[in-house]
């Protein structure tokens, strides 16, 4: 799930980098000042951007991913409990784990 969401992040800082550099473009005339003086305010703008967006998309992960899993958990235990001869054998093993 973290490597998804950082995936995506990943994916969409470089969109926008495009999509910037490209409307940008009367500047590259001035590249060498702008890289010079302000280099570091904008690597810290992208990294600010990227964990943002990260946490945005982990956040929809753990939504749509995660979703009622508690209660699945629930129905999984509740079906290990009984005597079932599907889940004897996990069952079974389990029992010897404890």
């Amino acid at each position: 799930m973290i490597a998804n969401s950082a995936f995506l992040a990943a994916i969409v800082l470089a969109l926008l980098v495009a999509l910037l550099g490209e409307q940008l473009a009367f500047l590259a005339p001035y590249r060498r000042l702008i890289v010079q003086d302000f280099l570091w305010p904008i690597v810290w703008a992208l990294l600010a951007i990227f964990v943002n967006v990260f946490a945005l998309f982990y956040a929809i992960n753990r939504r749509l991913f995660l979703k009622d899993t508690g209660r699945k958990l629930a129905h999984v235990e509740k079906q290990l409990l009984t005597p079932d001869s599907i889940v004897r054998d996990l069952s079974d093993r389990l029992a010897r784990d404890e």
